[in-house]
């Protein structure tokens, strides 16, 4: 790793889900901004969207926050969308950001059209509700922020 990369891990119900090395853009001391390839194997269709080697995200993540925002782009540049994690919010400790995933997500296509509203059967499953009342209130209220940005137009002010 160089000296502006470092590890991101993703956390779901206390197990590392994905870690993968990430390219500091900017850190402002709430907003870290990093550059990673698709990190995952191959390629996987959502159905909505196809993610694959060559992508690049655009990660945006916040210590204040309870969610992270990735702009996702063709190898070539071609913008495909914004995946959004609700998450706690982001940890840098040395070497690594970690982020726990609190299961909902929010897909909003390039073109702004489509805004999808992701695994909320998950996240009633997890018992989050039951267990942390409290988070499982930030993470609603987060998703529903996201989805409000979105049908406002998109993410351009809160990325800057």
């Amino acid at each position: 790793m160089s000296a502006h990369s470092f590890e991101v891990v993703l956390l779901k119900a206390g197990r590392t889900k994905i870690r993968y090395v990430a390219e500091l853009l900017t850190d402002d001391g709430t907003h870290l901004v990093v550059r990673a390839p698709w990190a995952g194997e191959g390629a996987r269709d959502f159905g909505f969207v196809r993610f694959e080697p060559g992508d690049v995200f655009t990660e945006h993540y916040w210590r204040d926050r309870w969610y992270a925002v990735k702009e996702v782009r063709t190898g070539e540049g071609t913008l495909k969308g914004w995946y959004c994690d609700v998450t706690r919010p982001a940890v840098l400790d040395g070497g690594a950001l970690s982020v726990e995933d609190l299961d909902l997500d929010l897909w909003v296509s390039a073109d702004g059209k489509e805004i999808l509203r992701l695994d909320e059967d998950e996240f009633a499953e997890s018992g989050l509700a039951d267990r942390d009342p409290a988070a499982a209130e930030e993470a609603l209220c987060a998703l529903d922020e996201l989805e409000l940005l979105a049908r406002r137009g998109g993410f351009t002010e809160l990325l800057g």
